[in-house]
């Protein structure tokens, strides 16, 4: 593939460093070790790669949300970012196309009468999802009848939840799942009510970020095609999602 020109190279990352949010409230995503703070996962991995292509040093800068991640693109700390592709963020933020694409679920107690998901949008009904996350975006659209209820992460919506507050959980279907066994007495409602469709994005606001955008974006072809985010994904044990079309 085509190198990256200079001048849209200083668009990029214009330090001289790449600097790269990873967003460890979706675990499908990266996450962070408990005793050393090193970073893995998915999105660390096209990071390095990216930094290898530009022959670039990289930055890896953890964030405990996606809406935290997206605020540190939007206030010029970040030149690239792993979020879930969203028309409400796409205003300050440019997409490649997906690379990897996650269920969103929800979790309900075990002594719920909710059985399928289109039972959940009723009057009544109180939704916890994690604040600005790509579930809050979509649920903020599409609900008509509950109400969200928003924590202040994806991590914390399972606590929330079995504090008392809501009546069903929303989120990453592994996120879900992970935090549930902490707990007794949950049950995943079957199926899922949206797709996440997970992208690299950078800011709208550098001068040549459409021409970073097409860069990436045949990165991400490439790496897709050539099964390095099959590998990746097996490598971190990453279920319930599948490499983008």
């Amino acid at each position: 593939m085509k190198s990256i020109d200079p001048t849209t190279l200083k668009s990029f990352a214009p330090s001289g460093t790449l600097r790269v949010g990873i967003n460890l409230g979706n675990p499908v995503l990266a996450s962070e070790d408990a005793a050393t703070k090193k970073l893995s996962g998915i999105s660390v991995d096209i990071a390095d790669e990216i930094g290898k292509r530009i022959n670039l040093p990289i930055q890896l800068i953890p964030f405990k949300s996606a809406s935290a991640t997206v605020d540190g693109i939007k206030n010029g700390e970040l030149d690239m970012v792993f979020v879930a592709i969203d028309p409400v963020r796409g205003a300050d933020i440019s997409y490649t196309p997906a690379y990897i694409q996650i269920e969103g679920a929800y979790m309900v107690k075990a002594s719920s009468p909710l059985k399928n998901n289109v039972e959940v949008d009723v009057a009544g009904t109180e939704i916890v999802v994690g604040k600005g996350s790509a579930y809050d975006l979509y649920l903020t659209r599409e609900i008509k009848n509950a109400t969200l209820l928003r924590a202040a992460s994806s991590q914390a919506v399972i606590d929330d939840f079995m504090s008392g507050k809501g009546n069903v959980a929303a989120g990453v279907k592994q996120q879900l799942e992970s935090d549930a066994k902490r707990y007794e007495g949950l049950r995943m409602l079957p199926g899922r009510f949206m797709v996440i469709n997970q992208s690299i994005g950078i800011p709208k606001a550098r001068p040549d970020f459409e021409k970073t955008t097409a860069y990436l974006s045949e990165v991400i072809t490439q790496l897709k095609q050539s099964g390095f985010v099959a590998n990746s994904m097996q490598r971190h044990h990453i279920q319930g999602a599948k490499v983008a079309e």
